[in-house]
């Protein structure tokens, strides 16, 4: 009986541990590094943009301490902190993540952990869309 009851112990204390550990690796992270794969405009401004189609790769790096790090063609050229809160997105009046950086607030549409959607806070609605 002894045997059992230590076996039910040990085994809650790694169930619990591993739930634990699960938890940290958050899949829906903003913190890393993402590739732009395009960028769509709004009603107003249709347009579709892509690194083929404007001739450069650009990938964004989130920071677990607030930075943003832009790279146009693996070379830096923007380094600017960023900041995520809720708040209420003006084209739908609707509460959303938001993620502000270099000037402009965004709306996070989708993060998991392949993939970043974000729109511009405004009437316009612009979506860019990154892949990790």
């Amino acid at each position: 009986m002894r045997k059992l009851i230590a076996f039910f112990i040990v085994f809650c204390l790694f169930t619990t541990a591993y739930s634990t550990d699960s938890a940290k690796a958050d899949s829906g992270s903003i913190v890393n590094t993402w590739t732009w794969e395009k960028s769509l405009g709004g009603a107003k401004n249709p347009y579709v943009s892509t690194p083929k189609s404007l001739g450069f790769a650009k990938k964004i790096v989130f920071t677990e301490n607030g930075r943003i790090i832009t790279y146009k063609n693996n070379i830096e050229i923007r380094n600017s902190t960023y900041q995520t809160s809720k708040g209420i997105g003006i084209f739908d009046r609707s509460e959303h993540d938001l993620i502000t950086f270099e000037g402009k607030t965004y709306i996070i549409e989708n993060l998991d952990n392949q993939n970043l959607t974000i729109i511009t806070n405004n009437e316009e609605g612009a979506r860019t869309i990154f892949k990790r």
